[in-house]
């Protein structure tokens, strides 16, 4: 059986890629009045790549292995000569956090924000294959095919809804990101000219040998390559249209927009490993000081925006901002250990973001009194329902009597449980899972020369610039939340029953019990991170991988048993 599920895995690796763009482009055969049909195929095949994911990252973590990766070819052709797709700890891990807010996001939509415009379900498909692909190419030409598809699919979705805010901001978002498009493909164009390939491996094999005459125009390449990955990753300065962006989006779209933001900061991290590791001579560690700056002003700028913010939806998109320059910052290190919280910090930031863009459209509903922008339907009854007392005071009501004891609405108290959890990630609160991986990024900063530590750039006041943001844009960050948490929940407000249905109520608490299921859980999994992290710091064991995968031999002919 462990045989079999060795063949059969390597192959499962093209599914993450193949399964939404059939069932993308099976839904582009419908007619728009199928939306049922549509929704449920959605549905479906978000949920079957939720499953494929998770048992593509069980089989990176196989027996406990330190290193365990795949690489499938999809044309038959060997590395650098054909496409070529790898898949290891971190691309299974991006894999499945992808999957979980994609889910969460469709059946939040499925409420009421799937019908807000035509081809929403193929879009959301289509953004689905480009985000997988661009986690498992091992290259970096499929990788700017697949950026492209994401980036296409991301025009329609944030123009979802119409409405002349997301207009104004999607024309924005598109002018951005074609300009990264631009930028993007320069680099790329710029590093084959230097080395002769686009594959990711062979290219780290090929850069600590490039001539010293042509080293300039290799860094400078990788710059300009940087900028593409940097701007979809929000650093500071250049990440001035997210929060308009994001904001002005749905809430579905949004919360699956927190995870294109990780695409960003999930290339910096692969290429940068990979390219410019402690092993790649004269162009060891390229950029590192750059990264490190330019994620704590990332951070900074975050954090004040947090703090200005006056709209959820804002808030949310500075809290994106926030995690990317935490991540970013960290990276710059180069060393394992401080990744290892790098990649435990990263999924639950993302999976609180993604659930904080859901929960701002129930709370701003709820705030303009219960109202709608789509009616229900007959068959689709509000769940969590019952009378809210109005209140005018902390503690007592307009008639100054007590109001302890009094029951608070179911709904109104899910919404508020739920904000709270994200409060206590988003800032690295304890107990939740922003604070472990806070915390073990803290461990790292503070034993720069503890076992286990990889070559990097060992932490001066770098390690202590970055161990004092790390603490002090957490409070900022929670009392930005705090102070929004007590306008809505604490105050009081002559406001109906928040109207809540299963479809909107559920993705939320899927998301944030991903987060508790992290803290529980966080032994093994900070150790499947720290695997990954090693991995990522010793690439020599990718570059092999990639570069000796045999193509599969053709067939034996069959001989005829007739005899001449």
């Amino acid at each position: 059986m462990t045989d079999i599920a060795s063949l059969l895995m390597p192959h499962l690796m093209l599914a993450p890629i193949a399964l939404p763009m059939l069932t993308a482009a099976l839904m582009l055969l419908m007619r728009e009045e199928h939306q049922r049909l549509k929704l449920g195929l959605n549905i479906l095949s978000t949920l079957v790549g939720l499953v494929i994911a998770i048992s593509l990252l069980g089989w990176t973590d196989q027996a406990g292995a330190p290193v365990t990766m795949g690489v499938y070819l999809p044309g038959n052709w060997p590395a650098p000569f054909g496409i070529s797709l790898a898949l290891d700890r971190l691309s299974a891990l991006m894999l499945v956090t992808t999957s979980i807010v994609a889910l969460s996001s469709i059946v939040f939509a499925a409420a009421r924000w799937h019908r807000a415009g035509v081809h929403f379900h193929p879009l959301f498909q289509f953004q689905l294959m480009g985000l997988s692909g661009a986690f498992l190419t091992a290259d970096l030409f499929n990788l700017f095919v697949f950026f492209e598809i994401t980036l296409a699919a991301s025009y329609g979705l944030l123009l979802h809804g119409s409405g002349r805010a997301r207009i104004q901001s999607g024309l924005h978002y598109i002018a951005i990101n074609l300009a990264a498009s631009s930028l993007l493909l320069i680099g790329v164009s710029m590093l084959y000219g230097i080395t002769g390939t686009l594959n990711m491996a062979d290219l780290a094999s090929a850069i600590p040998h490039v001539d010293a005459a042509d080293r300039g125009l290799l860094h400078a390449a990788a710059s300009i390559l940087a900028m593409a990955f940097l701007i979809k990753a929000a650093m500071w300065p250049l990440n001035f249209w997210l929060v308009p962006a994001y904001s002005a989006a749905t809430a579905p779209v949004g919360a699956l927009f927190a995870m294109m933001t990780k695409l960003g900061v999930y290339t910096v991290l692969r290429l940068w490993t990979l390219m410019f590791s402690s092993q790649a001579g004269d162009s060891a560690l390229f950029g590192s000081a750059w990264l490190m700056c330019g994620g704590m002003l990332t951070m900074v700028f975050g954090a004040i925006g947090m703090l200005g913010s006056q709209r959820l939806t804002n808030l949310a998109g500075y809290a994106a901002i926030l995690s990317s320059g935490t991540l970013l910052a960290a990276t710059g290190f180069g060393q394992n250990l401080l990744t290892a919280g790098v990649l435990y910090y990263l999924p639950s930031s993302t999976l609180a973001v993604a659930a904080l863009f859901l929960l701002a459209d129930l709370i701003d509903r709820w705030r303009n009194a219960g109202a709608r922008t789509a009616p229900y339907e007959d068959d689709e009854a509000p769940f969590l329902n019952a009378e809210l007392v109005p209140t005018t005071g902390l503690n007592l009501d307009e008639d100054e009597e007590v109001l302890i004891g009094r029951v608070i609405p179911a709904a109104a108290a899910f919404l508020g449980l739920a904000f709270m959890v994200c409060t206590l990630v988003i800032s690295g609160l304890p107990p939740l899972s922003g604070f472990v991986g806070k915390i073990a990024m803290l461990n790292a900063l503070l034993n720069p020369l503890g076992v286990g530590t990889s070559a990097g750039y060992q932490p001066g006041i770098w390690g202590w610039t970055l161990l004092t943001l790390l603490i002090g844009t957490g409070l900022v960050g929670s009392i930005a939340l705090i102070r929004v948490g007590m306008r809505h929940f604490w105050a009081s407000h002559d406001r109906n029953t928040p109207q809540l249905r299963v479809a909107e109520g559920l993705p939320i608490a899927a998301l944030l019990l991903c987060c508790v299921a992290m803290t529980v859980q966080a032994g093994p999994v900070m150790r499947y991170m720290q695997n990954a992290a090693d991995a990522l710091h010793s690439p020599g064991t990718y570059i092999h991988g990639v570069l000796t995968q045999a193509p599969v031999p053709n067939p034996a002919p069959i001989l005829s048993q007739e005899q001449p």
